[in-house]
């Protein structure tokens, strides 16, 4: 057990308390680096509802299970509304910025259904399909850069990272010349360690910048979500700039993160590699395992009670804050046999990882076309793909909100 898991915490059962031994964010470096926390996985099979103890000393309920986090995502009784007092914030920073540049994944019906519906026609799955060749594009580009007259190369730097930042930033309308600036600032949103302070600014710097790039589509107009958003005039420039903010950072952080960590994990795993160069029908299902298997939001997402409930024989408080902890619902047995093996024929589909609900990711079929077309590609140009450096030395994200690893030496 950690020094962090030894902090001690009230468990309410709605008849007595007694202490628990949880704190939250935890750390996967306590065990594999594919899998949930320790502590986190221990409560999903002994006390998969239980009392955990936040950065700051409050506490929040802790929700394990894969049924019990479908339950409390899609109850509207919890509330993923970030204003309301007792809100579980996951770090210093994020509690900072909630007040400033709200985004409607922290607010509830109907404001997030509004703001929401004028972004869905972008992330349909028929408009996502249609993008296919261009993503295809980007991606033999960026790999006949990084493998000319080269045998080894950084496959985040080079491939993975770049790849979801080119096409969200067609797709917003947004210069790809500026990504070093505004992946630098997702870095800081993303940290675990960031200075509250750090993270106001950082906020605020991207969505002047958002709030600059909106203003300059009054005057010229393109076809890139921003300036669609300028055009319908329901929203100030503040209020796309938040949207905007949103699907910049997510749009890039996650699938750069699951394109680099997947390829480590199937590189760990030999048998389940060469079933999918054997068979490439497997890809698309591969993907879905892939994120059951890593699920890389990997601190949970958090919601507060609006009433009180009873949830897997716990009695949670209107007022009280509960986390649900996905990447151990995405390892429960009674819905994933062998859950803790990667299996690339598996049929993973329930799994959690966009979440569930109405705030469930509203960018998860642009995630999927972009990891099918990545996998493939990685595995069928590079045919001697290797690790460039032992695995002991791999660079893993347990700094970050967003898990995966900073850098993936590679050769082939």
């Amino acid at each position: 057990m950690t020094t962090a898991e030894r902090i001690d915490v009230e468990r309410d059962t709605g008849t007595a308390e007694r202490p628990a031994a949880l704190t939250v964010p935890a750390a996967r470096a306590d065990g594999c680096p594919f899998d949930p926390a320790p502590g986190v996985e221990r409560a999903r099979r002994e006390d998969p509802v239980t009392r955990a103890t936040l950065w700051d000393g409050s506490s929040c309920w802790l929700v394990t299970r894969h049924q019990d986090v479908r339950e409390v995502l899609g109850d509207p009784r919890f509330s993923a509304d970030a204003t309301r007092p007792g809100f579980p914030f996951l770090t210093a920073g994020a509690r900072e910025i909630v007040g400033s540049n709200p985004i409607f994944i922290r607010q509830d019906d109907p404001d997030h259904a509004r703001l929401r519906r004028m972004l869905t026609a972008d992330f349909m799955v028929k408009k996502v399909e249609a993008m296919r060749p261009e993503v295809q594009r980007i991606a033999d580009e960026l790999l006949d850069r990084m493998t000319d007259g080269r045998s080894s190369a950084d496959l985040v730097a080079e491939f993975a990272l770049p790849l979801p930042s080119l096409v969200i930033c067609l797709l917003l309308g947004v210069p790809y010349e500026d990504h070093e600036f505004f992946q630098e600032r997702s870095r800081i949103l993303l940290s675990l360690r960031s200075a509250a302070e750090d993270v106001r600014t950082s906020s605020d710097e991207l969505q002047d910048y958002l709030i600059r790039l909106a203003e300059s589509k009054r005057q010229r107009p393109d076809d890139g979500i921003v300036s669609r958003l300028v055009a319908r005039g329901e929203l100030d420039s503040a209020d796309i700039a938040s949207m905007g903010r949103l699907l910049l950072v997510a749009g890039h952080e996650t699938t750069a993160n699951m394109t680099a960590l997947s390829t480590l994990t199937l590189l760990r795993n030999p048998e389940q590699l060469a079933r999918l160069r054997n068979d490439p029908s497997l890809i698309k299902g591969a993907v879905e395992e892939l994120l059951r298997y890593l699920t890389i939001v990997h601190n949970g997402l958090p919601r507060i009670a609006t009433e009180d409930v009873t949830l897997g024989g716990a009695t949670i408080r209107a007022g009280e804050g509960v986390l649900c902890t996905i990447n151990t619902a995405n390892r429960d047995e009674d819905v994933f046999p062998g859950g803790d093996t990667l299996d690339v024929g598996r049929d993973a589909r329930r799994h959690v990882a966009f979440g569930f609900g109405v705030h469930q990711c509203l960018g998860q079929p642009l995630a999927r076309v972009e990891l099918q077309i990545a996998l493939e590609t990685l595995l069928r140009r590079l045919p001697e793909l290797r690790l460039g450096i032992p695995f002991e030395d791999v660079p893993f994200r347990h700094d970050m909100g967003i898990y995966g690893v900073h850098a993936l030496p590679i050769a082939w």
